[in-house]
């Protein structure tokens, strides 16, 4: 059975740090692109950072130089080091693993882990 286990989550003062992580089970296969994906109450889910196997990475507009995302290919985790948060970076995050098995491309998602970010 796949899991996605995200850790991290908490709440902050603004221009604080967290750092989420997300660990894949092996059995989820071969990892296409990792991510991170985020909901604010009323809103819709947004991309926040994607990480390719190849290493290239794409990230939103509103948190460009704010956020790094990296991964442990040894390790199928993936991790967003987030600095100078602001109140609108509150969400609960949710991790994002693209990943091919079996000759089947399938997206799975973690359980979502709460940041919240006071002013």
């Amino acid at each position: 059975q796949v899991q996605l286990v995200e850790s991290g989550g908490g709440l902050v003062q603004a221009g604080g740090s967290l750092r989420l992580s997300c660990a894949a089970s092996d059995s989820i296969g071969s990892t296409i692109a990792m991510g991170w994906y985020r909901q604010a109450p009323g809103k819709q889910r947004e991309l926040v950072a994607a990480i390719t196997s190849g290493g290239s990475t794409n990230y939103a507009d509103s948190v460009k130089d704010r956020f790094t995302i990296s991964r442990d290919n040894t390790k199928n985790t993936v991790y967003l080091q987030m600095n100078s948060l602001k109140p609108e970076d509150t969400a609960v995050y949710y991790c994002n693993v693209r990943a091919l098995r079996g000759g089947v491309i399938r997206d799975h998602w973690g359980q979502g882990t709460q940041v919240a970010v006071s002013s």
